[in-house]
């Protein structure tokens, strides 16, 4: 099969998923549409067929780039000649590109059923634990319990919402009266819906490790398979603000995150950690990249504290974004991917159901 052959449409989140046992994901303002656009002028870059809502688009009109994630936004883009649907939205049961996948229709991404699912924290992180995979401590806390609920671990704590997307809505509490202001502040908006995810603040170095699926893969101009789930290199975050990476929206992630040097890499706990990250990854069946966050606690043990099932894919690629490298870009470059390389892998890892 020509990876460069085969027309290809980025598809970007046009509407809000429904929320599930009262938990709402979070909207990214634009949809994803910015990456979606990164990605979809990277491939063109290298002599891949997009396809695009427009004949000529403009570079820094992203929407020129990409076709809404709806029925009518999917018919537009198989009608301009898309045979491979990049699917850089967010995933659920019932979302509307699942009529087009169960037809046969060629994809880039992950799983709609396993997203919906493991977008959820609480049932991520539990899956993990159980599996023997180090997760901290953490409860949930809701609207009926928020005034008796009782920690099984000590200050300092994080909140975060359940189904969230990156650092969005984090806050570290050092107190029991900052917890109970975050909770009440969390719980009386709709954003996140009726319960909160609360875990142990881990103090140590924090690193994301992006782990990608079985596949055939191309380095330095050769084909290799890898059989089993496999790591690109860690990324140290640093410059926290308030103990929590800041939101990349806010902060671009090159200014805040780098690779782990050799000798960082090479070394057991990482090895170990990043074993640990591609056994989660094939725990939740992830058919494209995830990026698990870790961090250490204060004896330096690694614990892993987010999987996310659609990481953060912006790019280095359009002129006006040249410092808009993702966390997985940015791991890619240690193994001499450019941008538009990862992309053309990615790319080779397409499934239909």
């Amino acid at each position: 099969m020509s990876i460069t052959g085969t027309p290809v449409a980025l598809l970007y989140q046009a509407q809000q998923p429904p929320a599930r046992n009262g938990i709402l994901k979070p909207m990214k303002p634009g949809g994803y549409s910015d990456s979606g656009a990164d990605i979809a002028y990277a491939l063109r870059e290298k002599q891949v067929l997009v396809s695009t809502p427009v004949t000529h688009p403009q570079l820094a009109i992203d929407l020129d780039w990409v076709f809404p994630d709806t029925e009518a936004g999917i018919l537009h883009a198989l009608a301009k000649g898309a045979q491979v649907l990049w699917l850089n939205t967010i995933l659920y049961n019932g979302h509307p590109v699942e009529a087009f996948l169960k037809k046969g229709i060629a994809a880039v991404g992950q799983l709609p059923r396993n997203t919906d699912l493991y977008d959820d924290k609480w049932i991520t992180n539990k899956l993990l634990q159980k599996n023997n995979l180090p997760i901290p401590p953490a409860v949930l806390i809701s609207k009926d319990n928020m005034y008796d609920y009782q920690l099984p671990f000590s200050f300092p704590v994080v909140a975060k919402p359940i189904r969230g997307r990156g650092s969005e809505g984090v806050r570290v509490a050092d107190t029991q009266e900052e917890l109970d202001a975050i909770l009440g502040e969390m719980l009386a908006v709709e954003n996140y819906g009726s319960a909160v995810y609360v875990e142990k603040f881990l103090q140590g170095q924090e690193v994301t490790v992006t782990v990608m699926p079985p596949g055939k893969y191309e380095f330095n101009g050769l084909c290799q398979e890898k059989i089993n789930y496999w790591s690109l290199p860690a990324v140290e975050r640093f410059n926290h603000q308030d103990g929590v990476a800041p939101y990349n929206g806010s902060v671009a992630v090159v200014h805040n995150s780098r690779v782990l040097d050799d000798a960082q890499l090479q070394s057991q706990k990482v090895i170990a950690l990043c074993k640990q990250c591609e056994s989660a990854a094939a725990l939740v069946g992830a058919k494209a990249p995830v990026r698990i966050d870790c961090r250490q606690d204060e004896q330096g043990n690694y614990f892993i504290f987010d999987l996310n099932m659609k990481p953060n894919m912006t790019g280095a690629a359009r002129p006006h974004r040249q410092d808009q490298d993702s966390l997985s870009a940015l791991a890619a470059r240690k193994i001499g991917w450019t941008f538009p390389d990862l992309l053309v892998n990615m790319l080779r890892q397409q499934w239909r159901l």
